[in-house]
């Protein structure tokens, strides 16, 4: 039904001749690459998000994993009673997204894209430091799967949104390229620290709370960049001086 409804705005355009689909791929990164050197707040925005988005997807993937060892015995595993409750949280989560994703969607329009996100971050660190200090039921479980729903896409369609603002236009294409190949390139890093962090101490607890430094050094990068000045530096205009409110 999408290929349908959805049609490309703009002609297929011809290979030149002698090149390659990869070549004029590797080319236009690199195009991208020296047009973000000039975009320095663009750039800068870019490692915060990567860094933060790092401790989201790490969160999300090792949830499963924290809750089963943490809220289970190794006898309720085997019988496969903490994959029932995970699906019961997994639900929770969705339901408690939908829900965040609406909510956070009309705080951003009060006070800004970017504190928005700022005030989602807070909110994660919030969730991993009361992982690791007061989970203790299965209650208090669900309690925090509704919080990370809350927050869960939030902060991704926002911060899309923002640098979808720094970025020049009619060059979108190849810098949201750049945007996904850069965060495919670092979600590793989360999960590194989070295995690390657990062979070394054989405690999930510690794990999970050690992933509050890619949430705090990506808040922390996003606070000090100019969001107004990296717009205006690719040529746009932010969303209240577009309607005239601003």
């Amino acid at each position: 039904m999408t290929f349908w409804l959805i049609r490309a705005q703009n002609d297929v355009r011809e290979i030149p001749e002698g090149k390659t689909l990869l070549t004029i791929g590797f080319s236009e990164i690199w195009e991208t690459l020296k047009e973000l050197k000039r975009l320095r707040l663009t750039a800068l925005f870019l490692v915060g998000y990567l860094c933060y988005n790092d401790g989201i997807q790490t969160v999300i993937l090792m949830s499963s994993a924290f809750l089963s060892n943490e809220l289970f015995t190794a006898s309720e595993r085997l019988e496969g009673a903490d994959q029932s409750f995970l699906f019961t949280i997994f639900l929770i989560a969705q339901i408690a997204a939908f829900v965040g994703a609406m909510g956070f969607e009309r705080i951003a329009r009060l006070i800004g894209a970017k504190l928005t996100i700022i005030i989602s971050l807070l909110i994660w660190i919030g969730i991993v430091i009361y992982a690791y200090a007061f989970l203790a039921t299965r209650t208090q479980a669900m309690f925090m799967g509704a919080a990370i729903g809350l927050v869960l896409g939030s902060v991704q369609a926002l911060s899309r949104s923002l640098y979808s603002q720094m970025i020049p236009v009619g060059r979108e294409s190849a810098f949201f390229g750049l945007y996904e190949i850069s965060e495919k390139g670092t979600a590793w890093m989360g999960q590194l620290l989070f295995a690390v962090i657990v062979g070394a101490t054989g405690s999930f607890r510690q794990a999970i709370l050690g992933l509050i430094v890619f949430f705090i050094v990506g808040m922390v990068i996003l606070i000090f960049t100019n969001t107004t000045r990296a717009i205006h530096n690719a040529g746009n205009l932010t969303p209240e001086e577009a309607s005239g409110t601003g």
